[in-house]
């Protein structure tokens, strides 16, 4: 209170002088952090719920309030699906998926019946042409650019759609305005490039000499790949639109400094991994 800035129906943002900072970005790494810590200390202890099950979901589910109260739905997601799959990773019960997946759901549920915003995502995700100047506008637009594009693209910088058509273009939508100039055989490089970061996050997570860096380098791996799936996805209309960032590409100071701090610590890792002989 006091120093929060409120845009878009949403206090997400803290003004710092001329600066304007999103926590929620310090937020994500912070949370997959100490989660993988924890679990590497309780690694032999995960089976009983009281190490297991209730641990995990106070590390999460505090970070989760927080956000959905500025409302921050698309993080809580991508923090949510990050340190569950940390979670059996680590070893977690099939039992503990099982209660997981019901809490989601019915999370989810009480969410999507409360808040209407959220409700207009859900509709217009599955009905993208019942309000294609309202609701369904961006996800209209986001195809028309991604299909203009055709196999090659209109070429660098000749993008028609982010000139006052396409809501967001350096932002949410950015990678509806690189298909449109690189095409699909972009789009395609594109794909496979955040396919061959996960592969190589995942190569250091299983290569690290402590339980701690490989939980930390897969969650960490794990947080920049979903989001950008998660992004693709929303962009091309096969999942509703989340308004998250696309990694290292859309235009947003904390999101980026955010997400070279992840790889730094993802390099740290593998600088001190033990060489095997």
């Amino acid at each position: 209170p006091g120093i929060g800035h409120h845009a878009n129906g949403a206090t997400r943002w803290l003004s710092i002088g001329p600066l304007t900072v999103q926590p929620a970005e310090f937020l994500k790494i912070a949370t997959i952090l100490m989660l993988s810590l924890y679990l590497a200390k309780m690694r032999t202890k995960l089976h009983d719920m009281r190490f297991g099950l209730l641990g995990f979901g106070v590390i999460v589910g505090i970070p989760a309030l927080l956000l959905l109260a500025q409302p921050n739905t698309s993080t809580t997601l991508v923090i949510g699906f990050t340190a569950t799959a940390l979670y059996f990773v680590a070893g977690a019960p099939l039992r503990d998926f099982a209660i997981l997946t019901a809490i989601a759901v019915i999370g989810a549920g009480a969410l999507v019946a409360t808040r209407p915003y959220l409700m207009h995502r859900v509709q217009t995700f599955i009905h993208p042409e019942a309000n294609a100047l309202s609701s369904g506008y961006q996800i209209q637009q986001s195809l028309i650019a991604v299909g203009s594009g055709g196999l090659m693209g209109r070429g660098f910088g000749q993008s028609v759609q982010k000139f006052n058509y396409l809501p967001e273009p350096v932002g949410d939508s950015v990678f509806a305005v690189y298909g449109e100039e690189f095409g699909f055989v972009g789009t395609v490089l594109l794909v496979l490039l955040f396919t061959g970061f996960a592969a190589r996050g995942f190569t250091i997570a299983a290569g690290s000499s402590s339980s701690f860096g490989s939980l930390a380098a897969t969650g960490l791996t794990l947080l920049i790949t979903i989001s950008a799936f998660m992004n693709i996805g929303a962009m091309l209309g096969i999942m509703p639109l989340t308004g998250l960032p696309l990694p290292f590409v859309s235009h947003g100071g904390t999101a980026l400094l955010c997400a070279l701090a992840s790889v730094g610590i993802i390099l740290n890792i593998a600088a001190h991994r033990t060489k095997r002989k």
